[in-house]
């Protein structure tokens, strides 16, 4: 989760062609996940910290939808953020957060990196402190399959409405913005834009604007993708899959 790869680079890029997950199941399942980093011992002073802040993310996530923080010292400190959708509410964020904390040390059992995506949350942890900083070598992306019968217009106003939500996000306390557009007679493009509560309004912005841009490249004239990233997300629908 160190690296400097591009949003483009094919080592970091997840391409499915799929469409989404329902809601309760998406809650429950994986999105992705990575943990590229060396082993810790069972029942180390690396693992007891882990289990730590594990649980200090678990139980401070829901009151605001995003927590972060480190247990130990060096040189086995740990350090860890886990983020919800901004529109979850508490209970929801909790189950999630609850699921990730499971799920990751059976996904990347021993390791002292890891990050995994759901739907509405994100869990992310690592021996080395990135906490502050943009995260661009964590990227995947997924696209629904169908084509838009006017790829080049609806790509142009796909990116009006993610970079308008751009710039309501990086003033939002929560780091997050959704909304929708109307397009033609019958259209309606939805979308939502996000970054960890760790990042700067100028960082959530450089992040954002990433993410945005790639979509041209990746997924061009698809009626709903999602970009994510260790620090930001991206979505569009061509229906409403937000709460807000």
């Amino acid at each position: 989760m160190s690296s400097s790869t591009s949003l483009l680079s094919p080592l970091f890029v997840l391409l499915s062609i799929s469409l989404f997950l329902p809601l309760a199941l998406a809650a429950i399942s994986p999105i992705d996940y990575l943990c590229p980093s060396v082993n810790f011992a069972p029942n180390s002073t690396y693992s007891k910290n882990l289990n730590l802040l594990l649980s200090y993310l678990d139980y401070e996530t829901p009151l605001t939808g995003f927590s972060d923080g480190s247990a130990g010292s060096s040189p086995n400190q740990t350090y860890g953020l886990a983020l919800c959708r901004g529109d979850t509410n508490s209970s929801f964020c909790r189950a999630c957060v609850d699921q990730a904390s499971s799920d990751i040390q059976k996904l990347c059992p021993y390791k002292k990196e890891a990050v995994v995506w759901y739907e509405f949350c994100e869990l992310k942890y690592s021996n080395l402190n990135f906490l502050g900083q943009i995260d661009n070598g964590d990227w995947f992306y997924q696209v629904n399959p169908v084509e838009s019968s006017n790829p080049t217009y609806f790509n142009q106003q796909v990116i009006v409405l993610l970079s308008k939500l751009e710039e309501e996000a990086i003033v939002s306390p929560k780091l997050y913005a959704d909304g929708e557009l109307c397009i033609g007679n019958s259209t309606t493009i939805y979308g939502l834009v996000q970054c960890t509560r760790d990042l700067s309004c100028a960082d959530c912005k450089s992040c954002l604007t990433e993410a945005i841009n790639a979509v041209p490249h990746l997924v061009f004239g698809r009626v709903g993708a999602k970009v994510w990233g260790g620090s930001c997300n991206v979505r569009y629908e061509i229906y409403k899959f937000y709460t807000g």
